[in-house]
């Protein structure tokens, strides 16, 4: 730890003095070093390169991922689980960084797990969302890109955030890296008031689709149903399981 009495502050004046830059830099997510941290960090950091699903389903939401881990070209594991619990209803995908995306989820738990405390009361998916785009707005997990589904007294919810913060909520949504070959198979197969097992099985071709073209993707699936009654997540290796 650096010892604030022992700093040296020559020069410094001139620095504060100097308007030729911007007001506002840095912007939000912008750091001096961080070209120069991703260069020095390049293949060695762990990646979910990923394809992660979310869909709404009758008084239920439908979250889906693979289950690949990679570490530059190489595949670091085959057995990811890549959709947490994070509500008593809640649930959350991850894509992006996986040292990033363990430290959003334990700290999105820790908030709700205040928030409960402090209230007496269920967080509801709105407030869960706006918590999730805070901490992505800091810019410290800021290489993830989550997924949250969850039910609460409004009923189901589906909510795509950005790596910047931003939060859209919609009917079904997609990340990671297989996501535009995910996405044509929701395009095609999503409608109103799909059942769960329908919603498993359009989830579990959206992941199969990704499968077969994305090499970041693969060695099965997360398959988790978020109701009323909380949340389950299992895991397959074969995907014809949910087909």
């Amino acid at each position: 730890m650096r010892n604030p009495g022992n700093q040296n502050l020559s020069g410094r004046t001139n620095e504060l003095n100097d308007n030729s830059g911007p007001v506002f830099e840095p912007e939000l997510g912008e750091f001096p070093t961080e070209d120069a941290q991703s260069a020095e960090i390049g293949d060695a950091e762990t990646k979910t390169g990923t394809t992660t699903v979310g869909l709404k389903a009758q008084d239920s939401v439908v979250l889906a991922t693979d289950m690949r881990a990679s570490l530059g070209r190489m595949v670091s594991s085959k057995n990811v689980q890549k959709v947490e619990e994070i509500h008593p209803t809640g649930a959350l995908t991850i894509a992006g960084s996986v040292s990033a995306a363990q430290s959003l989820i334990s700290s999105v738990r820790a908030e709700v797990r205040l928030y409960e405390a402090r209230r007496g009361e269920d967080m509801s998916m709105e407030a869960l969302s706006t918590i999730l785009s805070n901490f992505l707005r800091s810019g410290g997990f800021f290489i993830v890109q989550p997924i949250l589904g969850g039910v609460d007294s409004d009923g189901p919810h589906i909510y795509s955030i950005d790596p910047a913060g931003s939060v859209l909520e919609e009917e079904y949504t997609v990340t990671g890296s297989g996501s535009q070959y995910a996405l044509g198979v929701l395009e095609q197969e999503y409608g109103d008031e799909l059942s769960v097992e329908k919603a498993q099985s359009v989830a579990a071709k959206a992941i199969q689709s990704a499968v077969e073209r994305d090499v970041a993707s693969g060695n099965g699936i997360n398959m988790c149903v978020v109701d009323e009654e909380g949340v389950e997540i299992t895991q397959q290796k074969e995907l014809e399981t949910f087909l």
